[in-house]
Protein backbone atom coordinates (compact mmCIF):
# COMPACT_ATOMS: atom_id res chain seq x y z
CA UNK A 1 0.00 0.00 0.00
CA UNK A 2 1.53 3.55 -0.87
CA UNK A 3 2.00 5.67 1.52
CA UNK A 4 -0.05 9.04 2.22
CA UNK A 5 0.62 12.28 3.97
CA UNK A 6 -0.47 11.56 7.85
CA UNK A 7 -1.70 8.21 6.87
CA UNK A 8 0.77 4.93 8.50
CA UNK A 9 1.66 2.29 6.22
CA UNK A 10 -0.09 -0.83 7.29
CA UNK A 11 3.30 -2.89 6.99
CA UNK A 12 4.67 -0.57 9.57
CA UNK A 13 2.01 -2.18 12.15
CA UNK A 14 3.01 -4.48 14.44
CA UNK A 15 2.38 -7.94 13.64
CA UNK A 16 -0.28 -8.48 16.04
CA UNK A 17 -2.22 -5.33 14.28
CA UNK A 18 -1.59 -6.51 11.20
CA UNK A 19 -3.83 -9.26 11.71
CA UNK A 20 -6.39 -7.29 13.25
CA UNK A 21 -5.87 -4.99 10.76
CA UNK A 22 -6.05 -7.50 7.55
CA UNK A 23 -9.79 -9.21 9.33
CA UNK A 24 -11.46 -6.11 9.96
CA UNK A 25 -10.35 -4.75 6.21
CA UNK A 26 -12.43 -8.33 5.35
CA UNK A 27 -15.10 -7.61 7.10
CA UNK A 28 -15.49 -3.79 5.69
CA UNK A 29 -15.62 -5.27 2.07
CA UNK A 30 -18.49 -7.70 2.89
CA UNK A 31 -20.33 -4.29 4.66
CA UNK A 32 -19.73 -2.43 1.65
CA UNK A 33 -21.41 -4.89 -0.70
CA UNK A 34 -24.08 -5.18 1.72
CA UNK A 35 -24.86 -1.50 1.85
CA UNK A 36 -24.50 -0.99 -1.39
CA UNK A 37 -27.29 -3.58 -2.86
CA UNK A 38 -29.20 -1.70 -0.24
CA UNK A 39 -28.85 1.52 -1.89
CA UNK A 40 -28.91 -0.14 -5.81
CA UNK A 41 -32.22 -1.29 -4.80
CA UNK A 42 -33.42 1.93 -3.57
CA UNK A 43 -31.22 4.09 -6.20
CA UNK A 44 -32.94 1.95 -9.07
CA UNK A 45 -36.58 2.29 -8.95
CA UNK A 46 -36.35 6.13 -8.88
CA UNK A 47 -34.36 6.03 -12.01
CA UNK A 48 -37.10 4.35 -14.07
CA UNK A 49 -39.67 7.40 -13.56
CA UNK A 50 -39.99 10.64 -14.47
CA UNK A 51 -38.90 11.82 -11.42
CA UNK A 52 -35.53 11.06 -12.72
CA UNK A 53 -36.11 13.34 -16.20
CA UNK A 54 -36.28 16.32 -13.66
CA UNK A 55 -32.96 15.19 -12.13
CA UNK A 56 -30.37 17.33 -14.36
CA UNK A 57 -32.31 20.87 -13.84
CA UNK A 58 -32.75 20.13 -9.79
CA UNK A 59 -28.50 19.37 -9.64
CA UNK A 60 -28.41 22.37 -11.87
CA UNK A 61 -29.46 24.73 -9.14
CA UNK A 62 -27.23 23.32 -6.36
CA UNK A 63 -24.55 23.53 -8.74
CA UNK A 64 -25.09 27.07 -9.25
CA UNK A 65 -25.73 27.57 -5.37
CA UNK A 66 -22.17 25.91 -4.60
CA UNK A 67 -20.32 27.73 -7.41
CA UNK A 68 -20.47 30.93 -5.28
CA UNK A 69 -18.69 29.31 -2.63
CA UNK A 70 -20.55 30.84 0.32
CA UNK A 71 -22.34 29.48 3.40
CA UNK A 72 -23.94 31.58 4.79
CA UNK A 73 -26.14 31.73 0.93
CA UNK A 74 -26.85 27.85 1.46
CA UNK A 75 -27.45 27.61 5.32
CA UNK A 76 -30.10 29.85 6.35
CA UNK A 77 -30.13 30.33 9.86
CA UNK A 78 -33.53 28.62 11.29
CA UNK A 79 -36.20 30.60 12.71
CA UNK A 80 -37.18 29.78 15.88
CA UNK A 81 -38.70 26.97 17.17
CA UNK A 82 -40.66 25.76 20.54
CA UNK A 83 -38.72 22.21 21.39
CA UNK A 84 -41.30 19.75 23.11
CA UNK A 85 -39.29 17.98 26.08
CA UNK A 86 -40.79 14.39 27.59
CA UNK A 87 -39.23 11.82 29.99
CA UNK A 88 -37.49 9.52 27.91
CA UNK A 89 -36.02 5.66 28.82
CA UNK A 90 -32.54 5.35 28.23
CA UNK A 91 -29.68 4.50 29.78
CA UNK A 92 -28.87 4.84 33.68
CA UNK A 93 -27.31 7.94 34.13
CA UNK A 94 -26.54 8.88 38.02
CA UNK A 95 -27.44 12.09 39.01
CA UNK A 96 -29.64 13.38 35.78
CA UNK A 97 -32.40 12.37 33.26
CA UNK A 98 -33.25 11.81 30.06
CA UNK A 99 -35.14 13.73 27.92
CA UNK A 100 -36.57 13.09 24.44
CA UNK A 101 -37.03 16.49 22.01
CA UNK A 102 -38.50 17.15 19.16
CA UNK A 103 -39.82 20.06 17.64
CA UNK A 104 -41.12 20.96 13.73
CA UNK A 105 -38.90 21.70 11.50
CA UNK A 106 -39.71 25.28 10.07
CA UNK A 107 -37.02 23.99 7.43
CA UNK A 108 -37.90 24.90 3.82
CA UNK A 109 -36.22 22.62 1.28
CA UNK A 110 -33.82 25.54 -0.83
CA UNK A 111 -34.74 24.85 -4.32
CA UNK A 112 -38.31 25.68 -5.63
CA UNK A 113 -38.82 22.53 -8.02
CA UNK A 114 -38.57 20.13 -4.57
CA UNK A 115 -40.52 21.88 -2.14
CA UNK A 116 -43.59 20.10 -2.48
CA UNK A 117 -41.95 16.72 -2.96
CA UNK A 118 -39.50 17.04 -0.03
CA UNK A 119 -42.44 18.22 2.48
CA UNK A 120 -44.56 15.42 1.81
CA UNK A 121 -42.29 13.24 3.73
CA UNK A 122 -44.75 14.00 7.16
CA UNK A 123 -42.80 12.17 9.88
CA UNK A 124 -39.30 13.72 8.56
CA UNK A 125 -40.72 17.04 9.11
CA UNK A 126 -40.62 16.76 12.83
CA UNK A 127 -36.85 17.23 14.58
CA UNK A 128 -35.80 14.91 17.51
CA UNK A 129 -32.93 13.95 19.90
CA UNK A 130 -32.30 12.41 22.59
CA UNK A 131 -31.10 15.07 25.36
CA UNK A 132 -29.09 14.05 28.39
CA UNK A 133 -29.43 16.42 31.43
CA UNK A 134 -27.44 16.57 34.84
CA UNK A 135 -29.79 17.61 37.42
CA UNK A 136 -27.58 20.46 38.60
CA UNK A 137 -27.21 21.68 35.27
CA UNK A 138 -26.95 22.80 32.43
CA UNK A 139 -23.51 21.28 32.07
CA UNK A 140 -20.94 21.92 28.83
CA UNK A 141 -22.88 19.15 26.15
CA UNK A 142 -21.66 17.03 23.91
CA UNK A 143 -23.84 16.60 20.50
CA UNK A 144 -23.59 13.07 18.87
CA UNK A 145 -24.47 12.86 14.65
CA UNK A 146 -25.22 8.84 13.92
CA UNK A 147 -24.37 7.13 11.07
CA UNK A 148 -26.55 6.09 7.86
CA UNK A 149 -29.24 3.67 9.25
CA UNK A 150 -26.89 3.55 13.22
CA UNK A 151 -29.21 6.06 14.51
CA UNK A 152 -30.97 3.98 17.85
CA UNK A 153 -29.42 5.52 20.83
CA UNK A 154 -28.25 2.46 22.70
CA UNK A 155 -25.95 1.63 19.82
CA UNK A 156 -24.58 5.22 19.83
CA UNK A 157 -24.13 5.84 23.76
CA UNK A 158 -22.20 2.12 23.46
CA UNK A 159 -20.12 2.90 20.61
CA UNK A 160 -18.70 6.60 21.89
CA UNK A 161 -18.95 5.68 26.03
CA UNK A 162 -21.26 8.32 26.50
CA UNK A 163 -22.25 7.36 29.77
CA UNK A 164 -18.86 7.95 30.67
CA UNK A 165 -19.03 11.41 29.47
CA UNK A 166 -21.93 11.80 31.46
CA UNK A 167 -19.77 10.41 34.39
CA UNK A 168 -17.12 13.04 33.55
CA UNK A 169 -19.65 16.02 33.71
CA UNK A 170 -21.12 16.35 30.07
CA UNK A 171 -24.43 16.62 29.29
CA UNK A 172 -25.44 14.74 26.24
CA UNK A 173 -27.61 15.36 23.14
CA UNK A 174 -27.89 12.56 20.59
CA UNK A 175 -28.96 14.15 17.46
CA UNK A 176 -31.27 12.38 15.03
CA UNK A 177 -30.23 13.01 11.00
CA UNK A 178 -33.15 13.23 8.35
CA UNK A 179 -35.02 9.93 7.45
CA UNK A 180 -33.79 7.90 10.20
CA UNK A 181 -35.46 6.95 13.04
CA UNK A 182 -38.72 8.19 13.99
CA UNK A 183 -38.45 10.70 10.98
CA UNK A 184 -38.81 7.51 8.42
CA UNK A 185 -41.76 7.14 6.41
CA UNK A 186 -43.67 4.74 7.66
CA UNK A 187 -42.67 2.43 4.44
CA UNK A 188 -39.40 2.90 4.45
CA UNK A 189 -37.20 -1.08 4.39
CA UNK A 190 -34.09 0.27 6.05
CA UNK A 191 -33.31 3.37 8.57
CA UNK A 192 -32.20 6.19 6.36
CA UNK A 193 -32.64 4.59 2.80
CA UNK A 194 -35.19 7.12 1.83
CA UNK A 195 -31.87 9.68 1.83
CA UNK A 196 -30.85 8.34 -1.85
CA UNK A 197 -34.39 6.79 -2.82
CA UNK A 198 -35.43 10.25 -4.67
CA UNK A 199 -32.13 11.19 -6.53
CA UNK A 200 -29.52 13.15 -5.58
CA UNK A 201 -31.14 16.49 -5.55
CA UNK A 202 -33.20 15.21 -2.52
CA UNK A 203 -30.70 13.85 -0.94
CA UNK A 204 -28.62 17.17 -1.11
CA UNK A 205 -32.06 18.93 0.77
CA UNK A 206 -31.66 16.15 3.63
CA UNK A 207 -28.40 17.31 3.83
CA UNK A 208 -28.90 20.74 3.92
CA UNK A 209 -32.15 19.82 6.23
CA UNK A 210 -29.32 18.31 8.56
CA UNK A 211 -27.88 21.47 9.70
CA UNK A 212 -30.55 23.39 9.42
CA UNK A 213 -32.12 21.62 12.42
CA UNK A 214 -29.21 20.34 14.28
CA UNK A 215 -28.54 24.79 14.32
CA UNK A 216 -32.19 25.32 15.65
CA UNK A 217 -31.00 22.19 18.49
CA UNK A 218 -28.04 24.27 19.20
CA UNK A 219 -30.51 27.21 20.02
CA UNK A 220 -32.45 25.48 22.19
CA UNK A 221 -29.31 24.15 23.83
CA UNK A 222 -27.85 27.54 24.60
CA UNK A 223 -31.62 29.06 25.45
CA UNK A 224 -31.04 25.90 28.03
CA UNK A 225 -27.33 27.64 28.91
CA UNK A 226 -25.39 25.00 27.83
CA UNK A 227 -22.04 26.71 28.11
CA UNK A 228 -19.87 25.34 25.61
CA UNK A 229 -21.35 22.75 22.53
CA UNK A 230 -19.42 20.48 20.57
CA UNK A 231 -20.04 18.09 18.00
CA UNK A 232 -18.66 14.57 17.24
CA UNK A 233 -19.96 11.91 14.33
CA UNK A 234 -19.78 9.00 12.88
CA UNK A 235 -19.72 8.22 8.96
CA UNK A 236 -22.24 10.22 7.81
CA UNK A 237 -22.51 11.76 11.53
CA UNK A 238 -19.20 12.50 10.46
CA UNK A 239 -19.23 14.44 7.34
CA UNK A 240 -22.58 16.32 9.10
CA UNK A 241 -20.40 17.03 11.67
CA UNK A 242 -17.54 18.46 9.61
CA UNK A 243 -20.24 20.53 7.55
CA UNK A 244 -21.33 21.84 10.94
CA UNK A 245 -18.30 23.08 11.77
CA UNK A 246 -18.00 25.09 8.86
CA UNK A 247 -21.44 26.51 9.29
CA UNK A 248 -21.85 27.63 12.50
CA UNK A 249 -19.19 29.09 14.51
CA UNK A 250 -21.07 28.17 17.95
CA UNK A 251 -19.13 25.11 18.28
CA UNK A 252 -16.41 24.73 20.80
CA UNK A 253 -14.85 21.77 19.14
CA UNK A 254 -15.77 19.15 16.13
CA UNK A 255 -14.47 15.82 15.64
CA UNK A 256 -15.86 13.35 13.18
CA UNK A 257 -15.04 10.05 13.49
CA UNK A 258 -14.75 7.69 10.17
CA UNK A 259 -16.01 10.79 8.36
CA UNK A 260 -17.01 10.42 4.55
CA UNK A 261 -15.78 14.05 3.11
CA UNK A 262 -15.93 13.55 -0.51
CA UNK A 263 -19.13 11.82 -2.04
CA UNK A 264 -18.09 11.49 -5.68
CA UNK A 265 -14.87 8.96 -5.46
CA UNK A 266 -17.59 7.15 -2.95
CA UNK A 267 -20.46 6.68 -5.53
CA UNK A 268 -17.91 5.79 -8.31
CA UNK A 269 -16.64 2.66 -6.32
CA UNK A 270 -19.35 0.74 -4.14
CA UNK A 271 -20.46 -1.77 -6.40
CA UNK A 272 -23.58 -2.25 -7.19
CA UNK A 273 -24.44 0.97 -5.86
CA UNK A 274 -22.08 2.23 -8.93
CA UNK A 275 -23.76 0.63 -11.68
CA UNK A 276 -27.52 2.04 -10.32
CA UNK A 277 -26.00 5.25 -10.12
CA UNK A 278 -24.55 5.55 -13.59
CA UNK A 279 -27.68 3.67 -15.02
CA UNK A 280 -29.90 6.50 -13.02
CA UNK A 281 -27.77 9.53 -14.20
CA UNK A 282 -28.21 8.15 -17.98
CA UNK A 283 -31.98 8.14 -17.93
CA UNK A 284 -31.42 11.47 -16.45
CA UNK A 285 -28.99 13.03 -18.32
CA UNK A 286 -27.05 14.12 -16.01
CA UNK A 287 -23.57 14.46 -16.57
CA UNK A 288 -20.93 13.38 -14.03
CA UNK A 289 -19.21 16.70 -13.84
CA UNK A 290 -22.69 18.36 -12.74
CA UNK A 291 -23.11 16.07 -9.73
CA UNK A 292 -19.67 16.63 -8.83
CA UNK A 293 -20.51 20.27 -8.71
CA UNK A 294 -23.94 20.20 -6.94
CA UNK A 295 -21.98 17.75 -4.33
CA UNK A 296 -19.94 20.55 -3.44
CA UNK A 297 -22.91 22.53 -2.21
CA UNK A 298 -22.75 20.40 1.07
CA UNK A 299 -19.21 19.64 1.26
CA UNK A 300 -17.30 19.60 4.07
CA UNK A 301 -14.22 20.57 2.35
CA UNK A 302 -15.94 22.92 0.07
CA UNK A 303 -15.48 25.17 2.76
CA UNK A 304 -12.98 26.16 5.36
CA UNK A 305 -13.75 25.46 9.02
CA UNK A 306 -14.87 28.10 11.17
CA UNK A 307 -13.23 26.70 14.37
CA UNK A 308 -9.42 27.36 15.07
CA UNK A 309 -7.38 24.06 14.42
CA UNK A 310 -6.65 23.63 18.16
CA UNK A 311 -10.70 22.62 18.30
CA UNK A 312 -10.55 20.13 15.94
CA UNK A 313 -9.83 16.23 15.76
CA UNK A 314 -10.21 13.81 13.09
CA UNK A 315 -10.16 10.36 14.04
CA UNK A 316 -9.87 7.84 11.20
CA UNK A 317 -9.64 3.78 10.50
CA UNK A 318 -6.88 2.70 8.63
CA UNK A 319 -8.26 -0.61 7.90
CA UNK A 320 -11.85 1.55 6.78
CA UNK A 321 -13.13 0.53 3.41
CA UNK A 322 -16.79 2.27 3.66
CA UNK A 323 -15.16 5.85 4.17
CA UNK A 324 -11.79 4.80 2.98
CA UNK A 325 -8.92 6.72 5.22
CA UNK A 326 -7.94 9.12 1.93
CA UNK A 327 -11.20 10.66 2.75
CA UNK A 328 -9.89 11.55 6.22
CA UNK A 329 -6.62 12.62 5.09
CA UNK A 330 -8.53 15.22 2.48
CA UNK A 331 -10.33 16.52 5.55
CA UNK A 332 -7.13 16.81 7.48
CA UNK A 333 -5.11 18.43 4.42
CA UNK A 334 -8.26 21.19 4.47
CA UNK A 335 -8.22 21.60 8.10
CA UNK A 336 -4.71 22.72 8.06
CA UNK A 337 -3.53 19.81 9.76
CA UNK A 338 -4.97 19.51 13.37
CA UNK A 339 -4.99 16.49 15.43
CA UNK A 340 -5.07 13.40 13.68
CA UNK A 341 -5.73 9.78 15.36
CA UNK A 342 -5.33 6.74 13.53
CA UNK A 343 -6.73 3.31 14.97
CA UNK A 344 -6.06 0.22 12.76
CA UNK A 345 -9.77 -0.94 12.88
CA UNK A 346 -12.29 -0.86 10.33
CA UNK A 347 -15.11 1.12 9.53
CA UNK A 348 -17.58 -0.52 12.65
CA UNK A 349 -14.53 -2.57 14.38
CA UNK A 350 -12.59 0.16 16.24
CA UNK A 351 -9.51 -1.29 17.37
CA UNK A 352 -7.73 0.70 20.32
CA UNK A 353 -11.02 2.58 20.65
CA UNK A 354 -9.99 3.86 24.07
CA UNK A 355 -7.13 5.77 22.77
CA UNK A 356 -8.89 8.31 20.78
CA UNK A 357 -11.56 8.41 23.37
CA UNK A 358 -8.89 10.02 25.87
CA UNK A 359 -7.81 12.14 23.15
CA UNK A 360 -11.43 13.47 23.11
CA UNK A 361 -11.77 14.24 26.66
CA UNK A 362 -8.37 16.00 26.65
CA UNK A 363 -9.43 18.05 23.72
CA UNK A 364 -13.23 18.72 24.72
CA UNK A 365 -12.04 19.22 28.48
CA UNK A 366 -10.43 22.27 27.32
CA UNK A 367 -6.35 20.80 28.06
CA UNK A 368 -3.77 21.82 25.49
CA UNK A 369 -3.78 19.55 22.39
CA UNK A 370 -1.10 17.16 21.68
CA UNK A 371 1.17 17.08 18.36
CA UNK A 372 -1.19 14.97 15.91
CA UNK A 373 -0.44 10.70 16.70
CA UNK A 374 -0.80 7.91 14.63
CA UNK A 375 -1.85 3.89 15.12
CA UNK A 376 1.54 3.02 14.80
CA UNK A 377 2.82 5.53 17.29
CA UNK A 378 0.01 4.40 19.68
CA UNK A 379 0.55 0.62 18.66
CA UNK A 380 4.56 0.33 19.56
Amino acid sequence: MSTVAGLPRPGDLPLATQLAYRATVASDYALRTGLASVLAGAVLPAAATDLRRQERRRLEFYAELAAAGDPTAVFLPPERVDVVAAPGRGPGVPGGRVELLRFASPYVARNPALRRDYARHLNNATARAQHWRHEDGPRPTLCVIHGFGASPAWFNSAFFSLQRFFAEGWDVALYTLPFHGSRRGRWAPVNGVELFAHGMAHFSEAILHAIHDFRALLDHLQAQGAPRIGVTGLSLGGYTSALAAAVDPRLDFAIPNAAVTSLPPLLNGWFPANLAGAAARTVGGVPRELLEQALLVHGPLHYPALLPRERLMIVAGLGDRLAPPSQSVLLWEHWRQPQLHWFPGSHVLHLGRERYLSAMRELIDGAAPAAPTTATEDDR
